[in-house]
């Protein structure tokens, strides 16, 4: 039978997975000969397996059926559009997902959440096998245990591709990644195919706001929260009040939001969106330093996060007054400065350098967010961004440092892989290729052993060093420094916060 296995493998997985039965069977062999290239196929006499095997590895020899037949091109962008549409195949039309999920989560939040994640893994949206492939470990350093992460989950651009997108015309569709067109859009070779890609719809105040879950997950249930409107981020006092109205709806998730402004923000500006998920993350199992009650809000509790970023940590079983709370913080760091801890509210020219980085969740019934303060100025010296990964870490992360990392989960990029394995080699005395970028950094690991290592050895001395330098990184970005000058200062800043929010 050859591959023809294959397609009843796939077509047996849709009709056992999927709201089809076997009245369907011809018509889904049709289609799925149709996509791959074929015009007949065997007789249905073989043996199915037991248990079939994985719908997602069905499909990958399908696809690559599909190149052999000459159906699609040989490349990432064609495999990507096709693997997306033979899977659309389980995957109920949005109407009908919305309306499930829906139904759950009139009795119980979580079952609709296990609902959607467990149909977007299966439909191969969220791409588990590509997030398998990440570098995980952790790292315990002095303000918790960080997670560490090098991120080998998306797929690196065919330069072949990369060339013919470059002379394709310029396609402003869909909007943005995140944009209510791209539910069911094909793709094309600049561009992701979102052929299983499915939305919910909710209400929110007098908007309407879509969810949905990454399809290249950083941490457990890493889910997205988006504005139906495409409209640009903005940090205000609607969006404490919506993190909070999302908590009211999914109480089993946290939701925050990346800043709204260049450098210390997210990568998606120019569309309104959140990130929430089930994930516990360090920073919200960090202790508070400095916990008082609000001088205006008996019922809001205040805080100082013992964290290596900024972070004033809110709590209240009021909404209304938390989000009064913080937007009064807001409104506070938009226009502080304090030179002796180089803070600077806005550039000569009026542009704003302060906004917000702000994180809700529910903890024992009782509302928190946690507000950590950012701000975008550069220097001559940190052109970049002062707070900001500094120079003599950029060999290890260059990147912004947004939602995640604030919350310490550090996102390394892809090249660390092959780097640091050059890096080990160096350290276990064998010959090595180290990037000119790490050798003052392998010189100082060196310099705190004695002699070569074993594997092990060196793998935990990498580890443990790059959860040093994310935490650096960390403290790199935070506004008022864990130093006793820079603590004082903050607990002075909101001090005077509060003051003048109890005069006002």
């Amino acid at each position: 039978m050859s591959n023809d296995k294959w397609i009843h493998y796939f077509v047996d997985g849709v009709i056992h997975e999927a709201e089809w039965t076997e009245y369907d069977r011809d018509y889904l062999v049709n289609r799925v000969i149709a996509l791959i290239g074929m015009n007949e196929i065997a007789a249905d006499d073989y043996s199915r397996p037991t248990p079939l095997p994985a719908l997602v590895t069905c499909k990958n020899h399908l696809v690559e059926m599909a190149v052999s037949n000459g159906a699609i091109a040989d490349s990432f962008s064609a495999r990507d559009q096709l693997g997306a549409t033979l899977m659309d195949l389980i995957t109920p039309s949005p109407t009908k997902v919305n309306q499930t999920f829906h139904q759950y989560a009139e009795t119980d939040a979580q079952k609709a959440t296990d609902y959607f994640y467990q149909l977007s893994c299966q439909n191969d949206y969220i791409k588990t096998e590509a997030i398998a492939k990440n570098i995980r470990f952790f790292s315990k350093q002095k303000y918790g245990t960080y997670e560490i992460t090098i991120n080998l989950s998306k797929p690196e651009k065919d330069p072949k591709e990369i060339a013919l997108a470059r002379t394709m015309k310029t396609s402003k569709y869909p909007r943005t990644m995140l944009a209510p067109e791209n539910e069911g859009y094909q793709g094309r070779v600049d561009y992701p195919s979102r052929v299983n890609h499915r939305i919910i719809w909710f209400p929110m105040g007098a908007e309407t706001w879509g969810f949905q879950y990454s399809p290249y997950a950083y941490y457990q249930e890493h889910c997205i929260f988006l504005n139906q409107k495409v409209v640009p981020m903005k940090i205000t006092q609607q969006t404490f009040e919506r993190l909070l109205g999302i908590i009211d709806r999914f109480p089993h998730y946290f939701v925050g939001s990346n800043a709204d402004l260049p450098i210390v923000g997210g990568s998606i500006l120019s569309h309104d969106h959140y990130q929430g998920g089930l994930d516990v993350f360090p920073m919200s199992q960090a202790t508070i330093d400095w916990l008082q009650p609000d001088t205006v809000s008996a019922s809001v509790q205040l805080g100082i996060v013992n964290w290596p970023m900024s972070v004033i940590r809110l709590s209240s079983s009021s909404k209304e007054e938390l989000v009064a709370c913080a937007t009064s913080v807001l409104a506070y760091w938009d226009e502080y400065s304090d030179l002796s801890q180089d803070i600077v509210a806005h550039a000569e020219d009026g542009t704003r350098h302060h906004t917000i980085t702000p994180i809700a969740r529910q903890r024992d019934g009782v509302y928190e967010l946690d507000l950590v303060l950012r701000d975008n100025h550069t220097t001559a010296t940190y052109p970049d961004g002062l707070f900001h990964p500094h120079p003599q870490y950029h060999h290890i992360k260059k990147e912004n440092i947004g939602l995640i990392e604030v919350m310490g989960l550090a996102i390394l990029p892809p090249r660390l892989k092959d780097e640091l394995a050059e890096v080990k080699k160096t350290l276990i005395g064998e010959n090595s290729q180290v990037v000119s970028a790490h050798q003052d950094w392998v010189e100082d690991l060196k310099a705190q052993v004695d002699g070569p290592l074993s594997e092990e050895q060196a793998d935990a001395l990498i580890e443990q060093s790059l959860g040093e330098i994310f935490e650096q990184i960390l403290e790199n970005a935070g506004v008022f420094k864990r130093t006793e000058a820079g603590q004082n200062a903050f607990r002075a800043f909101v001090s005077r916060w509060q003051a003048d929010r109890k005069g006002a």
